[in-house]
This record gives C-alpha cells, sequence and structure tokens, in this order.
C-alpha cells in the first residue's frame, strides 16, 4: 500500500504542477492530498480511465480516474490523433451528442472544442438528445466518428464518453485499443489541444431527426391497428433524461393520442431528484410511472435511463395492477411478436447477448429465423450487422440489460424505437381482447417457462476491483462440480475460448473475441453466468432456470417451482 501510495501522491503532484489545470481542480487535489486517509486519493489516481464495454466512465471529481475535463481532453485528442493517422488528408466529421447529467454539456462542449482544434469539422446537438439519435445521426451525416456524453443508467455522481466510429456503433477491436494507444502517448496536457477552431462546429438541424422518425414509422408493422386503439392510454417517463425531448413526439408520430408524461420526472436533472438510481431496471426507479398508470388506467407504462437507450416497461394484469417486466421477458415478448408476424424469413437473423434468456433462441429454432449470440455489449451485435451487410437481413436485437433495437437505421441499443415499438404491442395485444401480460403465459406454455434474474455485488475502488478479481479467480480455477444439488454439465470460459465438458472431460473452442466471462451449464438446464461488469464497480451473476408450462393454469405452481430453484442459486453464489 505505502508504494501505491507514494505512486498516487506523485501522480496527484503532477497535476498540481501542470500549468493547464485551472485553480477549482488543483484545489481539490491538495485537499485529497491533505487527508488521513488516503482511499479517496487512491481511488482518484490509481489508474487512468480506459474504454470498456459502454467506454469512458466514472465518478466525476479530479483525478486520473475520474471523469473531468482533463481526462476527455486526452480521450479526445486520443481519438483525433487516431481519426487524423486512419483517414489522412480527408476531411474528417465527427457529431456529439448529450444527455441531462451533471456537466453533460460542458464535456461535451470540451470535446468539440478539441476536435475542432485538431481540424475535425464537428457537428453537434443544440442541447440534449438521446443516444440512439446520435448513432443515426453519424450515419446520415456521414460523420467518422461521434461521442456521446453520459454514464447511461448509472448513479448521478457518474458521467461517462462513449466512442463511435462511422458505422454508428461504439467502438470495437481493432479501434478501442488502438485509441487507447494513442491516448497512452499523451504524457502531458499541454499536448491537448484545448483551444478551439469555432469555425469547424456546426449545430444539427430538425431534419435529423425528422428523418429518424421516418425510419420508425417504417418498421411499425400493425399501422391500421394502432389507428383502431389509437386512444389506449399510455404513460411515460423520461427520468429526467434525454427522452423526453423525442419519445412523447415518437408516440405521436406513429399514430397514439393518449399519452401521459409523468410530471415530477419530465424535467431534465443530474441529479434525479425523485429516484435512487436512474434505472428502470430498479423497480424504485419505476414507482412513480406506475403511479400514474394506475391514474389513468393506462394499458402500458414505460420509462428510459438518462440517456434514452434502455427503457423498463410494466403491463397491466386483468386486475388492474402492473406487473413489471424484466429485459429477458420483454426482449423475448418483442421476439414473440416479430417473429410470429414476419412475412419473409429469407435470410434473416436476429442477434441477443450470451446472458439473454435462451427462450429467444429457442423461439427462433422452431419459427425458423437464425439467431446469433454475442458477448454482453451493444456494440458487439453492431459489429455483427457490420459482418453480415449485404449476406442477410437483420430484424432485431437485444439484450437482458433493457436494451432492444429493431431495423438496422440505429447501430446501438434504441429506447426511442422500443417504446414505440412496444406501444404498437400493446395496440395488437388490446385488438385480440388480451393484455401484454396474456401474451407472456402464452409465449411460455407454447415454447417453455425460461425464468431469468441477475445478482449485482457492488465492490468499489481499488479494493474492491482486486475483491472482483480474486472472486473470477476463484470461480475459473476451482470450478464447482455441483451447484444446488445438479452436477454442472459444462463450463464455458470466454477468457481462454474453451468450453470443458465436465461429465466426459472434452473440450471445444469458443468463436468469440476474448471476455472475462464465465458460463456454466448444469444438468437440470439452469445456466450460471458470472462476468465483471464493464461499466460499473460490481461482479454480476446471472440465474437462468427453465421448465415446460403446459397449460395457463399451471403459471403460479411453475412461477413457485423455478422461484425456489433461484432462491436456491442465489443462496449458492451468495455464501462462495
Amino acid at each position: 500500500m505505502d508504494k501505491l501510495l507514494q505512486l498516487v501522491q506523485s501522480k496527484a503532484q503532477t497535476w498540481l504542477n501542470s500549468p493547464v489545470i485551472d485553480e477549482a481542480t488543483k484545489s481539490e487535489v491538495t485537499s485529497l492530498l491533505s487527508k488521513n486517509d488516503s482511499k479517496e486519493l487512491i481511488d482518484n489516481f490509481y489508474k487512468d480511465l480506459e474504454f470498456g464495454t459502454g467506454g469512458l466512465r466514472g465518478v466525476m471529481g479530479a483525478g486520473s480516474n475520474c471523469m473531468n475535463q482533463y481526462m476527455v481532453g486526452i480521450a479526445t485528442q486520443g481519438l483525433a490523433n487516431y481519426l487524423n493517422k486512419t483517414f489522412p488528408g480527408k476531411k474528417i466529421k465527427a457529431a456529439i451528442a448529450y444527455d441531462s447529467r451533471n456537466k453533460s454539456a460542458f464535456f461535451a462542449q470540451v470535446t468539440a472544442d478539441i476536435f475542432s482544434a485538431n481540424g475535425i469539422d464537428v457537428y453537434m446537438f443544440s442541447e440534449l438528445r438521446p443516444t440512439p439519435l446520435l448513432s443515426f445521426a453519424i450515419r446520415y451525416l456521414q460523420c467518422d466518428s461521434g461521442i456521446v456524453i453520459t454514464a447511461s443508467h448509472n448513479p448521478k455522481e457518474y458521467n461517462g464518453y462513449k466512442a463511435y466510429w462511422n458505422d454508428g456503433a461504439q467502438v470495437v477491436p481493432p479501434h478501442d485499443k488502438n485509441i487507447i494507444n494513442e491516448v497512452k502517448l499523451i504524457t502531458s496536457f499541454e499536448q491537448v489541444k484545448f483551444k478551439a477552431d469555432k469555425s469547424k462546429i456546426h449545430t444539427i438541424g430538425p431534419d435529423v431527426e425528422a428523418a429518424y422518425y421516418e425510419e420508425v414509422k417504417k418498421l411499425i408493422p400493425n399501422k391500421a391497428v394502432i389507428s383502431k386503439h389509437k386512444h389506449i392510454p399510455l404513460v411515460y417517463s423520461s427520468i429526467h433524461g434525454a427522452g423526453i425531448t423525442m419519445v412523447p413526439e415518437c408516440l405521436k408520430q406513429i399514430g397514439f393520442t393518449n399519452i401521459h408524461v409523468v410530471e415530477e420526472q419530465e424535467k431534465p436533472d443530474g441529479n434525479f431528484p425523485t429516484v435512487q438510481s436512474p434505472n428502470p431496471e430498479e423497480k424504485s426507479a419505476m414507482e412513480l410511472v406506475i403511479k400514474k398508470g394506475k391514474a389513468v388506467g393506462a394499458t402500458m407504462v414505460m420509462a428510459t435511463d438518462p440517456d434514452t437507450d434502455r427503457v423498463g416497461i410494466g403491463v397491466r394484469k386483468s386486475d388492474g395492477d402492473f406487473i413489471l417486466l424484466n429485459g429477458n421477458q420483454a426482449f423475448s415478448l418483442m421476439m414473440y411478436f416479430i417473429l410470429k408476424n414476419l412475412k419473409d424469413k429469407t435470410d434473416a437473423y436476429i442477434a441477443k447477448t450470451i446472458v439473454t434468456s435462451e427462450l429467444v433462441d429457442t423461439m427462433a429454432a422452431k419459427l425458423g429465423v437464425e439467431c446469433y449470440n454475442t458477448l454482453t455489449g451493444f456494440k458487439y451485435i453492431a459489429e455483427l450487422m457490420g459482418k453480415l451487410d449485404g449476406e442477410k437481413r437483420f430484424v432485431a436485437a437485444g439484450e437482458e440489460s433493457y436494451g432492444y433495437m429493431v431495423g438496422d437505421f440505429v447501430r446501438d441499443k434504441d429506447a426511442v424505437s422500443a417504446c414505440a415499438f412496444f406501444a404498437a404491442m400493446a395496440a395488437s395485444a388490446t385488438d385480440e381482447n388480451k393484455s401484454m401480460y396474456d401474451w407472456l403465459i402464452d409465449m411460455y406454455v407454447e415454447f417453455g417457462y425460461y425464468k431469468e434474474t441477475l445478482l449485482n455485488i457492488t465492490k468499489k475502488g481499488q479494493q474492491g476491483e482486486q475483491e472482483i478479481k480474486s472472486m473470477m479467480e476463484k470461480f475459473r480455477n476451482n470450478p464447482p462440480e455441483t451447484i444446488i444439488g445438479s452436477k454442472v454439465a459444462r463450463l464455458l470460459d470466454y477468457k481462454t475460448l474453451q468450453e470443458k465438458n465436465l461429465l466426459t472431460g472434452k473440450t471445444s473452442a469458443l468463436n468469440f473475441p476474448v471476455s472475462d466471462v464465465l458460463q456454466f451449464y448444469l444438468e437440470d438446464g439452469s445456466k450460471v453466468s458470472v462476468r465483471p461488469s464493464g461499466t460499473e464497480p460490481k461482479i454480476k451473476f446471472y440465474m437462468a432456470v427453465q421448465a415446460p408450462l403446459k397449460s395457463r393454469e399451471d403459471f403460479a405452481a411453475v412461477t413457485a417451482q423455478l422461484d425456489k430453484k433461484i432462491k436456491g442459486l442465489e443462496e449458492y453464489l451468495l455464501s462462495v
């Protein structure tokens, strides 16, 4: 620890000695150095922020491991250097968007200034906009890169920086590593060109948004049904995020007329005052949208995270209460609707991540559509789409963490179009005199009852990072032979890219990029996946169980059976 402390103290001193660092930041660093407790100093300086599955993300503050204008500056300078080397002699263009988080607009302006100072033409939204519109704008404006300033669904202390390539997708190998290499070549803040060339910074006009809405309208399959049921009550909350700028308008554009917005959460606010965390995956974040849904007799309620790439939905049951669908249920239901109504299945495919419900794989196989699996992170789905462009026809994709994408005009998860699509599904269910909850049970009866849940264990700071590494090493080096009474039949290790049959000892290769993920398949059909989060200080345990559902009448009994099995898995994982 003494050696680490000396290292971070030395690093902090370089910030104090830099003529580039402003006085307010230097004062914050001085305060960290003077504290008796060195934990915060270590957490702020023990490493530099790096691109993970979601780009650059960290707690806002002073230090190399924090989100601040200087780390944003280094990242942008590295990206600008890489762009200029990759496209020599070309007029390079980059698009920039930002969400409602504290300092998002400021970080976006810093990014624009640095790009412009490096000779890059910048196209920037005049106010906050959803992340999927940035992905769309990159391709629409024929940009070479793009940045969105957001920390997605993280708590209010965080902000982040997602880097995109010219395909409208987040950067993937080799670009991500190459950008990091360029960033590492910057050894002082004096190398960052902070002084803007204002002539190269342009405002994105309303035509981009209008073109986006036209693409959404093309993919909605049941326009006549929507017209018939346009008055069904729908409730939406932006949870103080960027979604308020587009989701209600998108719902109107496809024909819905009875849209209710949660007023308490309508105003963009980076402090997210009405929720503990602006994450629609968490039940507490959905309380106000459900309350509003009950008050107006809504058919469905929806809430999006701050940058509007994830959406949580609640569907009304026959007793008037709402059930919140998790990401696996919502995506499975979306695929149930899409695949059953897909007229031309020639060369069609869908995609999902390896930790997303295998119910989707089952449905796709039975309904004659190919389903691809990728590593966690929508950038890998977008990469797959790029590889298959011109060969196969992309239909839709999703992941368990509330991210969905229908159609290929956006190359990232898109809660704006997902809200439109879920609303269209609600209209179709209404036309059948059913609810989407009825559809959920129908799907389980037809294809099997798959139930999944996620266990997150948070380990903050440098010490937490080491604890997470130790936990992964323990699972990797000493895999369990049985879990809650069922033998572990297969172990998939995405770090060594090997699959091992633990019953026969046979091994085979996995055709995936390297990633720190382990998956345990049990003899009884259950599955446990383990991975450190790429965007948060957490280790994630994905638990999946399944059983046949012979009739709707058996739903409660089979639910209890699966819940018991999930509880057993949770208790086991918390004990190891």
